[in-house]
């Protein structure tokens, strides 16, 4: 834990600037919950046209490597944080010398890399009681041939740059095995044996740095071909037991770390109650975007509140929840070309819906544009929106 230093208060005159490293939905949500909370925001990203930067009171267009644009937001920002885990973490090194940046390089950089992370998840085991799945690092044709047969079936998965299932191949045997490594260039790969899967769930924590932590409540997602379709709080599934343990990993994690900032970690939970810890996210998480409407304070404001040196906020959920994660196809009808706008006065007329849109002009399949949260006094009460919701998008529930 570095020397606590006095926090970044809001001020107006002269403003107190935030930055934030990326240009897209997570950094446009928390521009606006910056900006709610007094500060002005100042955005680095190399898309002139970036849902943040429709929102940010300064648009850097650059380089993440640019050392011009990194001294300029370092010299007009009090603290910088990031709303991806790809920005170079050499580039928040850079930022560091100049400007409070959290969370720090060090601490990107571990989620960068699933070599890396898969090993620091080991090393955490001891206070954190709880293993990654079985594995194997892949960096060459003989990791291949060595491969054991406990392993398999499993997934083969890039080390670095992977995201919302890309970068990764479920693999039966070595000779898919060896197919998937030559298809991804022979890039480092690690192989994770596939687990007999219950559901999975997300923890979401964050740590100030004068190392207070605050652990929000579990969410239970669904994914579908990789990407997030679905987070529901309280979890359907999610035991008293399921729920403590994985919020004890999820704070012995990030104080291991020490961390700043908001982290959301992804758990596996298991056909018998065990729980492996799969992989972490150093920002705000699309399965964490209930806590806007949900929760007292939002994860974008808890980011904030963090970088600021500011007290962390109050992580209570006051009404169930339930997060439908908003992709392109529902602009487009069956196999149609030709986008159409959907039906959102039919989706906003349920109760206890929440629509949130990205400001992306241009729908595809597949590319996040939104989500919309459904709250309301039962869980099943949420859940009957969610599922009316669902109908009048088209989208299979």
């Amino acid at each position: 834990m570095s020397e606590q230093q006095p926090p970044f208060v809001p001020s107006a005159t002269p403003p107190t600037w935030l930055g934030v490293m990326g240009g897209g939905q997570l950094g446009r949500m928390f521009v606006h919950a910056a900006q709610a909370m007094g500060f002005k925001v100042a955005v680095l990203e190399p898309a002139r046209d970036c849902p943040a930067g429709h929102a940010a009171d300064y648009l850097l267009s650059a380089d993440y490597h640019d050392p011009v644009a990194l001294n300029q937001l370092a010299g007009l920002c009090a603290a910088v944080t990031t709303e991806f885990e790809n920005v170079p973490a050499q580039s928040l090194a850079m930022l560091a010398a100049h400007s409070f940046v959290a969370p720090a390089a060090a601490s990107v950089s571990v989620a960068q890399d699933r070599v890396v992370e898969k090993r620091f998840f080991t090393e955490c085991a001891a206070t954190s009681h709880v293993l990654p799945a079985p594995h194997k690092v892949i960096a060459s044709a003989a990791d291949v041939d060595a491969i054991t047969d406990d392993l398999l079936p499993g997934i083969l998965k890039t080390a670095r740059l992977g995201y919302d299932g890309k970068g990764q191949v479920r693999v039966r045997t070595r000779e898919e095995a060896r197919a998937a490594f030559k298809e991804m260039q022979g890039v480092t790969c690690v192989l994770e044996k596939m687990l007999p899967l219950a559901y999975e769930v997300s923890v979401l924590a964050a740590r100030g740095d004068d190392g207070e932590s605050a652990v929000y409540p579990i969410a239970e997602n669904v994914h579908r071909d990789g990407i997030l379709f679905s987070t529901t709080v309280p979890g359907p599934h999610v035991s008293d037991e399921t729920a403590r343990r994985a919020q004890h990993a999820a704070l012995a994690i990030i104080g291991k770390l020490e961390y700043v900032g908001v982290l959301c970690i992804e758990f596996f939970v298991l056909q018998d109650g065990a729980l492996v810890v799969n992989e972490m996210a150093p920002r705000p998480h699309n399965s964490g975007h209930y806590t806007i409407d949900a929760c007292i304070t939002s994860q974008f404001a808890q980011q904030a509140r963090a970088m600021a040196r500011l007290p962390l906020g109050d992580v209570r959920q006051h009404s169930p929840a339930v997060m439908l994660n908003i992709l392109g196809d529902v602009w487009f009808e069956g196999d149609s070309d030709s986008a159409r706008e959907p039906a959102w006065d039919k989706v906003l007329a349920l109760p206890g819906a929440n629509l949130h849109l990205y400001g992306k002009d241009d729908p595809r399949r597949g590319r996040k544009m939104g989500h919309i949260t459904f709250v309301a006094p039962t869980l099943a009460e949420a859940q009957e929106s969610f599922a009316a919701a669902c109908r009048i998008l088209g989208i299979p529930a």
